[in-house]
């Protein structure tokens, strides 16, 4: 039924048109011309003015079947338009049936979906003049009231959706806008398949028209579709997750919670009843959905507009957060991997997801706290720098020592890429960036040294980010590579202004500078050079051997040794000559870094085209190999830094060059020879001093003889800076004419000593010592009255404390704080030493050297004075006891001295023990050198497991650390000779300690001894030969006395329970050890008959009450004190009823003499002949080190146990006291501790 018309107004206009346009015969050109005429008109009339009567014949005929099927698009684009006018002039009413209406609005959308294009396209202005009337004029709403609107709108939708995607203009865009509105806004009841149809947009590009219409239609429709877009969501996962777990389900759900995410980004307020639905899906059994949601929400939180939405939905972001704890760890991942988000646009949720990620830092699963190290490695610097807590920061950094390498790795390249962000804002001294991030490389590199595996990624972690290597990537295949040397030496600077000793020890130590040359990768690529591939023309057994020695020393250092191992060999069967050339260069200290970035880019390359799979393993070789962070294109930039900003660390990094790698100074000769004629600059004068005298020796060659240049280091020789004029005097000695000019200035500084003033005393001390170590000659012209001097004048004066001084309990001095004529002193210990040294291959050696040991003996017995009874200052003591110790050391080195040193060893070995907490550091710390190089007798290697006991956890862990990097990087017969052999000695040792007695209180704390020996030493595979050792130590007697034969009886039998408790424990099998082992002869004699024999092994030398507490330790199945790393804090002095430890005994010196050897005698032989024999399974490990000295013969005579026991008493009533050691440093430290604290309070 047609729509009833609206009342005219007094005056309407009527419709001029009165020409049929449907009729037979009607030609399409004529047709077109009417309706353009009609939509002219039309068009014109204004809707409140027009007579609606005049309109009934053209509505008509307008809807006409030959109209709205014409053929021709024109006839049909005027058409439309006429017909959107009728329409608008009619509106609100419709003068059409509802099947009209129907044919008339398919008519509309079908002309826009086929002929609305771009702007040249033909009847554009028709198509956009109906689209403009559809949309306001809303005729559109009509279709909600049809029969069947449903599938129209559907139509409509599918049409217009499809029609925004051809790009058309932004108006057309609003109009479609305007008219998907009005019908939404309309309808009844909304089709779920225009639903569909608009959700189905926001899975495509935001950047399309369809996406961005969808965004309009919604965001204007919001209230209306909130109800069906929930119940949209809901159908979706009701419909995959009910009791189901197949993949495909799971993938709607999936799906549905990705628009979901883009709803929340364009269109949250769709979201209203959606929101409480995902927190509801946070608290379900199944896995799945559990994490979908937790996903979902998290990015949506995450998101620009996550703020609001935490504050619209309070209870559902408290649930979400709950998911922190999640049973399952792939929620709690999915949780973590959303803090980005939070961190970046949550700033007023800071406190709670900082929380949220430190919990998560300390989660049991690996992939979770790795995901939380991953975020801040993608945060940005401004974020970091003004969101992220310095506290946070330093808790990621506590990940580098995660037990998972994942972590480990995260946690570093967290730290690393920030550092590297920060690192402008750090060089422009920016405060805040300072404060936040400077000390990153500090932590890292504190991490590099601590462990095998966290070492491996903090190398890494450096090499990217703290050091970069300049990549020269931009011209790498280029001629010429820009590099910018002085910028990369600035950056290692600044970087190392922040760090504290132990980093800059750690930066020196990655520097590659220090190390034996040729180093073992240079003897790496030496043996693949040699090997040829496989192709070995002579020696072919020794080559091969050659190469399999030097992969295993350095796979050794990798994460996986194996792989290493075989990426090495794989190198070295493919004999590629260029590959070896660019190696070659790269491992040479002279390349500067320009060559160096050319020749690693290239090399590495290489190797990726050709064996990609080894270039891992090549990568960290070639790190590793090369000078990367300081080499000799750093030289001039550090001598500019010390010239002018006076820089600390570039004198740091000098110095660590003179001394390790003087070979990069070789280009730079000039520079220096410039620098030590600056003499205002003391600074500068002294780096260079000490760089001309490193090269200098190193290489003849480049020996200083300019004779105004020699002149000059003349006066610096006779000068009054002691460290100057030591280095002048290398120069000196390495001269053309070094023999008059060393002898010139020996005899100046004889006639001056004597009268010398106290600055100018301790720079010629200086220059004696080296003098006499490098020019004996030249000194020994005036030796007599130069030792005179020194040992008279200088080293036998008392130096009684300072009256003055505010602290009397202090009893160490810094080197910066010590008084000349200590500096004095301890320089003529040097020369002392020096000079015995330079006289070891000489037949004098021993005459020269004994009043030195006797001296040096007498130093350490008592405590660092010459007498018992001496009043010196004990500052000035500790420093002398040390260098005196140190000086033994270093005269242990030579054979002939270590034999008469062996005498005193105990008193060496026990200022491990010292009550002085940097004598004990200091001591190891020049040990330890000397070990690793294998130049002192294997039973030095006894001294760090003296540490057990000590107050301070650093010396303990310094020694645990050797012993264990060296046991761990020798082969298995070297570790036997090392440390498993020495064991007897260790024994021997114990049962002379100044501390031991057979109290049951005491032989506990012995037993602590064994038992840090055990923990890093003893295995299944070395245990039998450890007991079959024990259990030798009561087939002997000790070579010095029957008390301590006792006491080496009671630690057997100790060691030996000890050993069986660990074994035990640790399911060890403790078999019989079937080899020999040959006793040292110096320190045990065998015993006089069997019968003695027989009585020791049946008597118990252990009280009572220590083998119950054996007895109950063993039954515990833990062996006693197997807690390696527990930190031993000072302990107070407790009341003891067992008697008083004794003194250290003094040792009989046996000067020079020596007596005959006697035969061998091994454990295997017969226990009434007379002489153990010396270890010489020691002589069998000195494989490839030079100056190795043997255990030596102790050369004293043979003697029965009675008179040993009478020489005992003797020497008991003559022996003087000496430093007490082991538990007594601890209780002297603890007294001084609360003497301090007394003196604190008084004040």
């Amino acid at each position: 039924m047609v729509a009833q018309t609206r009342a005219g107004n007094s005056a309407p206009k009527r419709l001029a048109f009165n020409e049929k346009i449907v009729g037979k015969g009607l030609a399409t050109d004529a047709l077109l011309k009417k309706l353009k005429a009609l939509h002219t008109e039309l068009a014109e009339l204004d809707q409140e003015l027009v007579d609606v009567n005049s309109l009934s014949t053209v509505r008509t005929q307008l809807v006409n079947t030959s109209i709205l099927l014409h053929k021709d698009r024109g006839v049909k684009a005027y058409a439309a338009c006429c017909l959107a006018d009728i329409l608008r002039l009619y509106a609100p009413d419709a003068p059409y049936t509802h099947t009209e209406l129907r044919d008339i609005f398919q008519f509309f959308f079908r002309q826009l979906a086929t002929g609305l294009r771009g702007a040249e396209a033909s009847y554009y202005n028709e198509y956009f003049h109906l689209l403009e009337s559809l949309s306001t004029v809303k005729s559109v709403v009509l279709v909600c009231d049809l029969p069947h609107a449903e599938e129209l709108m559907v139509d409509i939708f599918r049409d217009f959706f499809g029609l925004v995607r051809r790009d058309l203009a932004k108006k057309i865009e609003i109009f479609i806008a305007d008219i998907l509105v009005a019908l939404i806004d309309e309808c009844q009841a909304l089709p779920s398949e225009v639903l569909e149809t608009i959700m189905a947009q926001f899975m495509a590009n935001d950047a399309q028209p369809a996406y961005r219409l969808a965004v309009q239609v919604c965001n204007a429709t919001a209230d209306k579709l909130q109800r069906h877009v929930c119940q949209y969501f809901t159908d979706i996962i009701v419909a995959h997750s009910h009791e189901s777990d197949s993949e495909s389900d799971f993938e709607e759900i999936r799906k549905a919670h990705e628009l979901i995410k883009q709803l929340s980004r364009s269109c949250p307020s769709l979201l209203h009843s959606v929101i409480p639905q995902l927190e509801e899906e946070l608290r379900v059994e199944e896995v799945q959905v559990r994490l979908i949601a937790t996903q979902a929400l998290g990015e949506m939180f995450s998101e620009k507009g996550g703020a609001e939405l935490v504050k619209k939905y309070p209870t559902t972001w408290n649930v979400w957060l709950m998911r922190k704890n999640d049973k399952t760890a792939a929620v709690r991942l999915k949780l973590v991997e959303s803090a980005k988000g939070l961190l970046v646009n949550l700033h007023d949720h800071r406190e709670t997801v900082d929380e949220l990620m430190r919990l998560k830092l300390l989660d049991p699963d690996e992939k979770v706290r790795a995901a939380v190290c991953k975020v801040y490695s993608q945060l940005d610097y401004e974020t970091v720098l003004h969101y992220v807590s310095e506290d946070q920061l330093r808790s990621i950094a506590g990940r580098g020592m995660d037990k998972k390498n994942s972590v480990r790795v995260e946690a570093l390249n967290s730290l690393g890429k920030l550092y590297s962000t920060a690192y402008p804002e750090i060089q422009n001294n920016d405060p805040a960036a300072i404060r936040h991030f400077s000390w990153i490389p500090n932590e890292i590199l504190h991490i590099s040294n601590s462990t095998q595996e966290a070492r491996l990624a903090a190398e890494q972690v450096i090499a990217d980010f703290v050091f970069p290597f300049p990549s020269g990537s931009s011209a790498s295949t280029s001629k010429n590579i820009d590099v910018n040397e002085i910028a990369w030496t600035d950056r290692l600077l600044d970087t190392m202004g922040y760090l504290d000793e132990r980093g800059v020890n750690a930066v020196l130590l990655l520097s590659g500078i220090k190390g034996s040359r040729p180093s073992p990768y240079e003897l790496y690529l030496q043996s693949c050079i040699q090997h040829n591939g496989g192709v070995i023309d002579e020696d072919e057994d020794v080559v091969k051997q050659r190469l399999n020695n030097v992969i295993r020393h350095i796979s050794r250092q990798f994460g996986d040794p194996q792989k290493a191992a075989d990426d090495l060999h794989t190198f070295a069967r493919a004999n590629e000559n260029r590959s070896y050339k660019l190696l070659k260069t790269c491992l040479d200290t002279q390349t500067d870094l320009k060559g160096l970035v050319k020749a690693s880019n290239e090399f590495l390359r290489r190797i990726e085209s050709s064996s990609e799979s080894i270039l891992g393993t090549m990568t960290v070789f070639l790190r590793r190999a090369t000078l990367r962070i300081v080499n000799q294109s750093s030289i001039p930039t550090l001598i500019k830094r010390v010239q002018k900003a006076d820089s600390k660390h570039a004198q740091t990094l000098l110095t660590y060059i003179s001394k390790h790698c003087p070979s990069l100074y070789k280009p730079h000769t000039s520079e220096l020879t410039k620098a030590i004629a600056d003499e205002k600059n003391a600074r500068l004068v002294e780096v260079g001093m000490q760089a001309l005298a490193a090269f200098s020796q190193s290489d003849e060659a480049l020996a200083v003889n300019d004779k105004r240049t020699l002149e000059r280091v003349m006066r610096y020789v006779l000068g009054p800076n002691a460290r100057v004029a030591k280095f002048a005097a290398r120069i000196l000695v390495a001269s053309k004419e070094h023999d008059d000019l060393c002898a010139e200035a020996v005899e100046s500084i004889a006639r001056k000593l004597s009268t010398a003033e106290p600055d100018l005393l301790v720079a010629h001390t200086a220059v004696l010592a080296q003098f006499a170590r490098l020019a004996p000659d030249a000194f020994e012209r005036k030796s007599d009255v130069l030792m005179t001097f020194l040992v008279k004048k200088l080293l036998m004066v008392p130096s009684p404390a300072d009256p003055d001084e505010m602290d009397l309990d202090a009893d160490w001095v810094e080197d910066d704080d010590m008084q000349p004529r200590l500096c004095a002193r301890i320089l003529a210990l040097k020369v002392c030493r020096n000079r015995c040294l330079a006289h070891a291959s000489t037949d004098t050696a021993l005459e020269v050297a004994t009043p030195v040991l006797k001296m040096l003996s007498t130093l350490l017995d008592h405590a660092g004075s010459y007498s018992a009874h001496a009043t010196d200052d004990p500052k000035v003591k500790s420093r002398m006891r040390l260098q005196a110790a140190i000086s033994l050391l270093h005269l242990s080195v030579v054979d002939k001295f270590a034999t008469a040193i062996n005498t005193n060893f105990i008193s060496l070995a026990i200022t491990v023990q010292d009550p002085c907490y940097n004598v004990r550091m200091e001591f190891l710390m020049k040990l330890f050198p000397l070990l690793t190089a294998r130049k002192l007798p294997p039973r030095y290697n006894l001294i760090p497991f003296l540490t057990v006991h000590d107050p301070e956890a650093d010396v303990k862990s310094r020694a645990i650390s050797y012993v264990t990097h060296a046991s761990r990087n020798i082969s298995a017969a070297a570790k036997v000779d090392l440390f498993e052999i020495i064991f007897i000695r260790f024994l021997h040792l114990l049962a002379h300690h100044p501390d031991f007695s057979t109290a049951h209180e005491n032989l506990q704390e012995m037993a602590k001894y064994i038992d840090f020996y055990l923990d890093l030493i003893a295995s299944s595979d070395n245990v039998s030969l450890l007991y079959h050792l024990a259990m030798k130590a009561k087939t002997v007697r000790d070579g010095q006395s029957h008390t301590y034969s006792e006491n080496l009886y009671a630690m057997s039998e100790l060691t030996q329970e000890l050993i069986k408790a660990r074994a035990q424990a640790r399911s060890w099998s403790l078999q019989s050890y079937p080899g020999k082992v040959k006793l040292p002869s110096d320190i045990l004699r065998a015993l006089p008959n069997p019968e003695a024999a027989t009585k020791i092994l049946k008597t118990v030398y252990l009280p009572e009450e220590t083998s119950a507490w054996l007895l109950e330790s063993s039954k515990t199945q833990k062996p006693v004190g197997t807690s390696k790393e527990k930190r031993r804090e000072p302990r107070e002095p407790k009341d003891s009823k067992s008697p008083p430890k004794r003194k250290a005994s003094r040792h009989r010196a046996n000067g020079t003499t020596k007596r005959a050897k006697t035969a061998r005698w091994t454990s295997d032989q017969s226990e009434s002949e007379e002489e153990p024999s010396s270890d010489d399974s020691e002589q069998d490990d000195r494989e490839d080190t030079p100056k190795q000295s043997s255990e030596r013969e102790d050369g004293s005579s043979e003697q029965e146990s009675d008179e040993d026991e009478a020489n005992e008493k003797k020497g008991d009533q003559n022996r003087k006291p000496s430093r007490k050691a082991g538990t007594r440093a601890k209780r002297k430290i603890s007294k001084q501790v609360k003497k301090k604290g007394n003196h604190a309070r008084k004040s």
